[in-house]
């Protein structure tokens, strides 16, 4: 079990805890004013930093130590993300009560482009969203959440995850769960961070595994990943897939792609 899920899950998965669906987390003023200014503050902020910081890491090939144990424990206090495979989407969104999608708000601070693939989840009848401020969009409030109903939700994921989505759940100041994303790594803020060796989000609670009797070294799921995880190695009778735990993120896009239905999703070994 990962670090966060000790610290936040009580003794589970920690977006399986049903403490952190739990309305009272809605009460604490902090949350409520960072959601307000959260497009903003945190979004907009971090795709100008994101971008300038790319251009050291571009220079000198690492960040200095400090400031990536700095955005690191910010993240992990304000908004946190995780990796999470498809059945853990159907898990938490089928449980959601209400569900609405929204523009990516990465995607519209970097390049002004709106890109349906966030959706914000509650679990009671009071709603977190309500205090998003969907003007930041151009659009009236009604305009930028689209309700949606569980099954709808999920189903749109499982298509942007056949069009090479990543899906990821979020924090609104941890470990309130908010928001899932399913975005492309090179579009996504907190993906982007994985490109100069600091993780603002942490791998899945699963790792791809390989099963050699059935591989049979097409290179299909090599090219699915996002995380260079997959390489091809040479055996006696030709090539087979061998993925790196260290640098698997646990999507399961991989295991998606792959004909020969050689590839499963294991619990991570954290040690």
């Amino acid at each position: 079990m990962c670090e966060f899920c000790t610290k936040h899950g009580d003794g589970q998965v920690w977006f399986k805890n049903a403490a952190n669906y739990a309305r009272d987390l809605m009460a604490d003023l902090n949350r409520r004013n960072y959601i307000k200014g959260f497009f903003t503050s945190t979004i907009e902020a971090g795709v100008s930093t994101i971008g300038r910081l790319e251009t050291i890491y571009q220079k000198k090939k690492v960040l200095p130590e400090r400031l990536v144990r700095q955005m690191i424990a910010q993240a992990g206090e304000e908004h946190f993300g995780q990796v999470v495979t498809i059945e853990d989407i159907r898990a938490i969104v089928g449980r959601a009560a209400t569900v609405v999608r929204m523009p990516c708000a990465c995607r519209w601070a970097a390049l002004k482009k709106e890109n349906r693939c966030c959706y914000s989840v509650s679990y009671t009848p009071e709603t977190w969203y309500r205090d998003l401020d969907m003007s930041y969009f151009g659009k009236t409030q009604d305009m930028g959440l689209e309700s949606l109903t569980p099954d709808e939700a999920i189903r749109q994921m499982e298509a942007l995850e056949q069009e090479g989505a990543v899906h990821t759940i979020w924090t609104m100041v941890t470990p309130f769960i908010g928001a899932i994303c399913n975005c492309q790594p090179g579009d996504c803020l907190g993906l982007r961070t994985l490109a100069i060796d600091v993780e603002t989000m942490y791998r899945g609670e699963e790792e791809a595994r390989v099963d050699d009797g059935l591989c049979n070294g097409c290179g299909s799921c090599e090219e699915a990943c996002h995380f260079h995880a997959i390489a091809a190695v040479s055996s006696a009778d030709g090539y087979r897939a061998v993925i790196d735990p260290q640098k698997c993120f646990g999507c399961g896009l991989c295991r998606n792609h792959c004909p020969q239905e050689a590839i499963r999703m294991v619990a991570r070994s954290w040690g």
